[in-house]
């Protein structure tokens, strides 16, 4: 998986956030999160979408049964680098893990990348949203 990550990476950041394969077309940004038990900065490039002025992330990791490692560090450290585009900001990351709010944004990422619903369709847990607000 790291080995994967690193192809995206390189190629969002040689491609103005812009890659191929099974992402073509679909929006990424690059979350640099900060290690729950390492402390070390952990890229991870993931799918969003905006809601008003704020990106929502899906912790989806394709339908596995546990939410993804980038997902436990932003519980730990929710002060989260995004890279969208050329553009790099500071975020505050805020999990949403039930209730109207979580099921609506997540119905929206559905419906511009159908997938994330087979993911929900594959996990007994309910795929937490993250929603991220750039710091001003």
């Amino acid at each position: 998986m790291a080995d994967w990550n690193t192809k995206i990476i390189e190629e969002f950041r040689n491609n103005a956030g812009r890659v191929g394969g099974p992402f073509e077309g679909a929006d990424l940004l690059l979350l640099t999160t900060i290690g729950a038990k390492s402390g070390q900065a952990r890229i991870s490039p993931v799918a969003y979408i905006r809601d008003d002025d704020r990106l929502v992330i899906i912790a989806s990791k394709a339908g596995a049964p546990t939410n993804p490692d980038w997902y436990y560090n932003l519980r730990a450290n929710p002060e989260v680098t995004i890279e969208v585009g050329t553009e790099t900001h500071k975020a505050t990351a805020t999990p949403i893990t039930d209730g109207p709010e979580r099921d609506r944004l997540y119905a929206a990422m559905v419906e511009v990348m159908p997938g994330f619903a087979d993911y929900q369709e594959k996990t007994d847990r309910i795929i937490p949203v993250v929603t991220l607000a750039i710091d001003s």
